[in-house]
């Protein structure tokens, strides 16, 4: 065969296919995906791949991003997670590490990944450098725009995060128990400034996720570390100091139970230990899991980046099923 004929047989395969396409989305009423030039304005959102939603939303002046992970089956109002990236991250780069998707499909609820401006969420420090970005109010008006549009049960909305994304998840336990049920936080402690200004109008449960050995979100309180030279820094508490804050704030009872769990795999020179601290106001509780040479990582998630810039990730425990377990327990 000449190259000639190769390429009009080509030419003709394609319309056929073309043809076939037109005939599916009319048919069917399947959505055809644009390129991003051609995307509708702000507040829209469009299909990027078989069952997620990338979404935008004007907030506080500016356009604001999202990914939408909608469950396999919708046919009830289902709870919602949001799941916030840490510093220097997006939205979609926590999809991978944190597996919420599959488990979304398999228990049913919504998950969102929202992208902060200039990667950086404004979790409340004082050394924030953009502090005209209102990112309590942007969770707000996502929360109001996806309850608006999708079949998501308002008293079931959460948060949770990694890092700076944690840190940001307790402000808006915070300043946002109106419209968040409960929390989750990995490799994060409250901003040292965050307490004298947190009042929140209910009882917040918190689950915590923190390594004794992170290299970056000190254990025992202190200067945030920095990757490279590269983060926002600023002080943070100790982890007991934001697990006596909640304890406090919940009225929960002050001696936990305390549990040591199964050591998988003993060669990681790894443990984790459980408190539960319960009975506090509307049922809710402070957990915190400790992981003894743990870094700042999300356990059971991947090493995404090299063990001595931010520590060992366990496999002790799949951090991801602990967190939507406890969060789906309540509602607001």
């Amino acid at each position: 065969l000449n190259p000639d004929h190769l390429k009009e047989e080509k030419m003709i395969f394609s319309r056929k296919i073309f043809r076939w396409c037109g005939l599916l989305i009319c048919s069917f009423g399947l959505v055809l995906i644009l390129p991003t030039a051609c995307r509708k304005n702000i507040g829209s959102a469009i299909l990027v791949q078989a069952g997620d939603i990338s979404g935008e939303l004007e907030s506080g002046g500016m356009k604001r991003l999202f990914l939408l992970h909608p469950p396999t089956s919708q046919n009830k109002k289902l709870p919602l997670i949001i799941a916030l990236h840490g510093g220097g991250g997006q939205g979609k780069g926590i999809v991978k590490l944190t597996g919420l998707n599959d488990l979304a499909d398999r228990n049913g609820f919504f998950v969102v990944y929202p992208d902060g401006v200039d990667r950086n969420w404004n979790d409340g420090r004082l050394t924030i450098r953009r502090k005209d970005v209102d990112d309590v109010k942007f969770i707000s008006d996502l929360i109001a725009y996806l309850v608006g549009k999708y079949s998501i049960d308002p008293q079931r909305v959460y948060v949770t995060g990694i890092s700076n994304g944690g840190m940001m998840s307790y402000r808006l336990a915070c300043e946002l128990s109106d419209k968040v049920a409960a929390i989750a936080v990995v490799a994060a402690s409250m901003p040292a400034i965050m307490p004298r200004n947190c009042n929140p109008s209910r009882a917040v449960p918190v689950i915590m996720f923190s390594g004794t050995d992170d290299p970056l979100m000190p254990f025992n309180g202190g200067e945030i570390g920095k990757v490279g030279g590269q983060g926002l820094g600023g002080k943070v508490n100790s982890v007991k100091e934001t697990v006596d804050f909640w304890v406090k704030r919940n009225r929960t009872k002050l001696r936990p139970e305390i549990t040591t769990l199964p050591d998988v795999d003993p060669k990681d020179g790894m443990t984790v230990s459980k408190k539960i601290y319960g009975a506090g106001q509307q049922k809710s509780e402070v957990v915190l899991y400790t992981i003894n040479g743990g870094g700042h990582t999300w356990p059971g998630g991947t090493q995404y980046l090299p063990e001595k810039l931010i520590g060992k990730v366990t496999k002790d425990i799949n951090g991801s099923e602990l967190i939507q377990a406890f969060l789906l327990r309540y509602a607001k």
